[in-house]
């Protein structure tokens, strides 16, 4: 009954949890769920960059809805540009949707020949753990709530706005997980 699954590169830093989710990721896809990717790149958790990148490119090959961070497209496709980087995942890859988080300079959405951008929050930041998993979790949420084949700009926009204020608001937080704030919370956030 699973609608989507997120898996990342965490998972695969050695064989086995690698083998695990590369089951998950298959049995997902065979359930017609959606397919969701973070190459969450860090490479003090690798034996090689030439491993990590490896695993990054399964991924990208196996998913519907990329998120990657502004210094992993450099790292993933060797373009220092962000579009010419993210017009090479498109290109050899295909994917859907692409989200691009750009840090405390906002977050882009690449979508159908559409390119969404938004700006970041400003807030004064204490850490930033939890930020770009804040804005995945974000958009994921709104994703299931619409149509991925179907999104509109206005609703990317949306989209992006909430996510962003979403990670900026876990931002002015310590830790990760017990800090990500509710929805409530970021919609007033973003009616102040």
């Amino acid at each position: 009954q699973t609608r989507l699954f997120h898996f990342g590169t965490l998972s695969m830093t050695h064989d086995g949890v690698r083998s695990a989710t590369k089951k998950a990721v298959q049995a997902a896809k065979r359930s017609g769920a959606l397919i969701s990717f973070d190459p969450n790149l860090r490479p003090p958790l690798w034996s090689s960059m030439e491993l990590a990148k490896a695993q990054m490119e399964y991924g990208c090959s196996q998913c519907d809805i990329l998120k990657i961070s502004d210094n992993e497209i450099q790292f993933l496709s060797g373009k220092e540009d962000y579009d010419e980087g993210i017009r090479y995942l498109q290109e050899t890859y295909q994917i859907p949707l692409i989200l691009l988080t750009m840090g405390k300079d906002g977050s882009r959405a690449y979508y159908k020949g559409m390119r969404v951008e938004r700006a970041g929050k400003s807030v004064k930041a204490i850490e930033t753990t939890g930020a770009g998993d804040t804005f995945c979790g974000s958009s994921l949420n709104y994703i299931l709530e619409h149509d991925l084949k179907n999104l509109t700009e206005e609703q990317l926009g949306e989209m992006l706005t909430f996510a962003n204020t979403a990670a900026a608001l876990i931002t002015t937080r310590k830790g990760a997980i017990r800090s990500m704030p509710e929805k409530e919370e970021v919609l007033e956030f973003l009616q102040k």
